[in-house]
């Protein structure tokens, strides 16, 4: 199948001005901190607790997060580079043009949350929860996203190549017009409305086959 089918085409973050430019997190961040232009490298971000913080043209890069929770948080024109973003608590926050690359996200709570412009590549997503969030023009890309929970998200314009899907919940998540046949699909929890109009290869159906009772002569 052609690529070019598999993408849906995102816009990428503005940070060309800010590349060389360091910012240093040398106090405990608030709620309703506002952090914009510049990089955050290689450092450890622990053992704290904000609200409604925001990020607005920042590249973290090599950053590794612990005990943290930003709920409500604002991140425009982000890009996160090899971080480690593991049980870090985004719930109910707003994604708009942002880069996730080479990050692990085992266990990231992104629940209830907005998601425009969004691109995931080479992610470790296993455990993620993206339950009732809103996607619109997100990729994931060569990710990892064993049961993961997509419960009642809403795609529009969201693409999926390459990545392991299994496991993963995706239940009342409509998968109508989204490509998964690059994808590894064995244990994925759907209903059967969920999956109409999704496009998958033929020999991909057997990961299907108990969910429409289907009975696997071998």
């Amino acid at each position: 199948m052609d690529d070019k089918n598999l993408h849906c085409k995102i816009l990428p973050p503005n940070l060309l001005q800010w590349e060389q430019d360091i910012l240093s997190l040398d106090k405990a961040i608030q709620t309703e901190d506002s952090f914009s232009g510049g990089i955050i490298s290689n450092c450890l971000i622990e053992n704290q607790k904000a609200d409604h913080v925001a990020f607005k043209q920042i590249i973290f890069k090599n950053v590794t997060f612990i005990e943290v929770s930003f709920k409500y948080i604002d991140l425009t024109d982000v890009r996160f580079e090899n971080c480690d973003l593991s049980n870090l608590d985004l719930s109910e926050s707003v994604l708009h043009r942002v880069e996730l690359i080479n990050c692990k996200m085992v266990g990231t709570n992104m629940s209830e949350s907005t998601l425009r412009n969004v691109l995931f590549e080479n992610c470790n997503g296993s455990y993620a929860l993206f339950r009732f969030s809103d996607f619109k023009q997100v990729n994931f890309n060569n990710s990892l996203l064993r049961s993961a929970d997509f419960y009642k998200s809403k795609f529009v314009k969201v693409s999926f190549k390459d990545s392991n899907l299994q496991q993963a919940g995706m239940t009342g998540a409509k998968l109508k017009g989204i490509d998964l046949s690059s994808c590894e699909l064995e244990g994925l929890g759907v209903t059967v409305e969920d999956l109409a109009g999704c496009i998958v290869y033929p020999e991909q159906v057997i990961s299907f086959s108990k969910l429409i009772g289907l009975i696997i002569k071998t």
